[in-house]
């Protein structure tokens, strides 16, 4: 982990100057952070890291020759002790997967530099992760949304089939593995096999918990009384 003291030394990487001059004026404000090298591009982003060894380097992940990500993952790979944060437009927790895959600890949008670059940098620097809240908000959404796909996928998957449905009616009204397999033309072994499928799909352990899921299911009644 990078100490963190009063003294940092930042390298800066994007294409657009004014964004650069910008982030230098912010950057300024912090009292013994030095912004000891610019550059353009990826490639010119990882040449001078591998020069100038800075403590944090902040890229844009949208740049010419060398894009932010793949610039991330070359100077990991050698610079085991600069840490990344980057800088993009993109609000979208794919990319925020995609930046923390590549080995970035901060993801800040342009739009929050003025509120959240001296934090971002400050808590990248310490090596903890950084997201700005807006971003945070994006990926628990995100992960919201995919709990409730998997969840509909999981209901979807634990639904018998219509040949199982056939199969647990006849279970439930009594009926043998054989009689089904007679009165489905099917072999016994075949019968067999749908029963333990539908067992394990529903988590059901017995006879008796099958008949019930079938009851709740309407897919058998209860006897009349009697009969």
């Amino acid at each position: 982990m990078t100490k963190v003291n009063n003294k940092l030394r930042i390298l800066l990487a994007d294409d657009h100057e004014l964004i650069r001059c910008g982030i230098r004026g912010i950057l300024k404000s912090h009292r013994g952070w030095t912004v000891v090298a610019e550059a353009v591009d990826g490639e010119g982003a990882v040449e001078k890291t591998h020069i100038f060894r800075p403590d944090v380097v902040i890229l844009d992940v949208t740049m010419p020759r060398l894009d932010g990500l793949e610039a991330t993952r070359q100077i990991l790979a050698t610079e085991q002790h600069t840490r990344v944060l980057i800088l993009t437009m993109h609000e979208s927790d794919q990319m925020v997967r995609r930046v923390l895959e590549a080995g970035a600890r901060g993801y800040v949008l342009k739009s929050d530099l003025s509120t959240q670059l001296v934090n971002a940098v400050r808590q990248v620097a310490r090596g903890n992760l950084f997201l700005t809240p807006k971003i945070s908000q994006i990926v628990v959404q995100g992960f919201l949304d995919a709990q409730k796909v998997s969840r509909r996928n999981e209901r979807a998957e634990s639904r018998p089939s219509p040949r199982e449905v056939e199969i647990i009616r006849l279970l439930a009204q009594g009926r043998t593995n054989k009689e089904i397999a007679a009165a489905l033309d099917i072999t016994f072994r075949t019968v067999q096999t749908h029963r333990a499928n539908i067992m394990h799909k529903l988590a059901l352990h017995s006879l008796t918990e099958l008949i019930h899921y079938a009851i709740r299911n309407k897919i058998a009644t209860l006897p009349s009384p009697g009969t």
